[in-house]
């Protein structure tokens, strides 16, 4: 048994130094989840072995270069086989007890959110079968991203394995729906909040006892990877302004007060083009929006775009805007990666002051925020940036230094790894699987048990 064989003191350390990490998500390879793949790969670079175990495989015709190598390896599992049913029955058989607590749970936690208890129950046999693999692939760690789906996933998966979960709250998925919460937040060994409006929500739905577990990690982005090029090499610097919307053709987004705003500052003589990047179920009706506008010279539709795509982009923008709003059935967002990107990339940033948002972009230093969905005030700040080429230089620079101080990447991939590697469990906690020669739990008896 894993937690029962006697380690030498440097095989234990090893283990500390080289966490074997199961990476837990919704969908993967999601191309608008860039955050994920490339906290991964930081992840390996700082020492990490990571397996990927997705909910569902991303059926998709374009994904990021660095994803194939992912995808290539990760454990996409069905929804239901043959293996799966016989992990069930087994587990049923030999800990009934267990196997009927764990369900129950499920749905008591969840009832009151159709989405979450329906969502929680397909899932969870694929969670047992899960729990077995993963105790087979010595998992010290299961990092989940999103407080919905993947995060009650760990916690099934941690019920029979043992193995030590931690999560990761970032926008809609904390802020639509909290059912569950609680018991997320009880069982993990740390909860990640990618801003300190999320660590506040949290602690005001799970009582602030579990204040010293909920970390403020933010994510961020590789500065390196979006220096911007100098304005005599770019092919956009003509005199005609170029502005990016960069995200999801979505409600959340905010893209239909955009187009107001646009309209507005082209109708008082700016000259400019209006990028939107991405797709979504939003897109017919933006089209239809812009065509009614008379802005189908002024607005363009660029799809979807991978990474490299869209470093080239900023590097040839002059302003980024990210028009969030809340949404009616609940839906925010966090802190938008793409701002990062952005500021990274020395474009000045006009964004909502909503959620974690003003905890990157503050106004009137390093960039510009209206409130959700103002239509005038969106208008106001981005003709204020197109007629003021010093002010968007300053706050392209100071954005830049914000990701650099405050949001890069390799600094939050080694908080994670160093709360994963530390041993950040809750005090009651005693499923010790690779991290320390102690004796086993009962519960972490469980799968080898069912499998012999």
């Amino acid at each position: 048994m894993i937690a029962a064989n006697h380690q030498s003191s440097e095989s234990v350390s090893q283990a500390f130094v080289t966490p074997r990490v199961a990476y837990m998500m919704s969908r993967f390879p999601k191309i608008t989840e860039t955050f994920i793949l490339y906290e991964m790969l930081a992840a390996e670079e700082a020492g990490a072995r990571v397996e990927v175990f997705p909910l569902r495989r991303e059926k998709t015709k374009k994904m990021h270069p660095e994803a194939v190598d992912f995808v290539d390896r990760a454990h996409f599992l069905p929804l239901m086989s043959l293996e799966i049913v016989r992990d069930n029955l087994r587990m049923l058989l030999t800990h009934p007890l267990l196997w009927l607590g764990t369900f129950w749970t499920v749905v008591r936690a969840n009832i009151g959110c159709r989405r979450f208890l329906v969502g929680a129950l397909v899932v969870f046999p694929t969670c047992v079968t899960l729990a077995r693999r993963m105790r087979q692939l010595k998992i010290d760690h299961i990092h989940a991203h999103f407080a919905s789906h993947p995060a009650a996933a760990a916690w099934i998966i941690h019920q029979f394995s043992g193995i030590p979960y931690s999560f990761v709250a970032h926008g809609s998925d904390l802020h639509r729906d909290r059912h569950m919460l609680s018991e997320k937040v009880r069982d993990a060994a740390f909860v990640v909040a990618i801003s300190n409006y999320n660590r506040q929500t949290i602690l005001n739905d799970t009582g602030e006892q579990n204040s010293d577990k909920v970390k403020v990690i933010h994510c961020g982005v590789n500065p390196a990877d979006f220096r911007p090029v100098q304005p005599s090499a770019t092919a956009m610097s003509s005199g005609l302004l170029h502005v990016l919307c960069i995200g999801t053709l979505h409600e959340v987004k905010g893209q239909t007060y955009l187009i107001d705003a646009v309209k507005t500052v082209t109708e008082n003589g700016v000259q400019m083009k209006l990028h939107l990047v991405g797709d979504g179920p939003d897109q017919q009706m933006l089209e239809r929006q812009v065509a009614e506008a008379g802005l189908t010279d002024v607005v363009v539709f660029e799809g979807r775009r991978d990474r490299h795509e869209i470093i080239q982009l900023l590097q040839a923008a002059d302003i980024l805007v990210t028009p969030s709003v809340p949404t009616a059935n609940g839906r925010r967002e966090g802190i938008p990666v793409v701002l990062m990107e952005g500021m990274a990339s020395a474009v000045p940033v006009i964004s909502s002051r909503l959620s974690g948002i003003p905890e990157l972009v503050q106004h009137e230093v390093n960039g510009l925020l209206t409130e959700p969905g103002d239509t005038a005030a969106i208008a106001a700040a981005l003709q204020r940036l197109c007629e003021d080429a010093d002010l968007r230089r300053r706050f392209g620079a100071a954005g830049q230094k914000t990701v650099e101080d405050h949001f890069c990447l390799d600094a939050g991939v080694r908080k994670v790894l160093s709360h994963i590697c530390g041993g950040e469990a809750p005090m009651n906690y005693h499923h010790s699987v690779q991290y320390a020669p102690t004796a086993a739990s009962p519960k972490s008896h469980v799968l080898e048990e069912v499998t012999l």
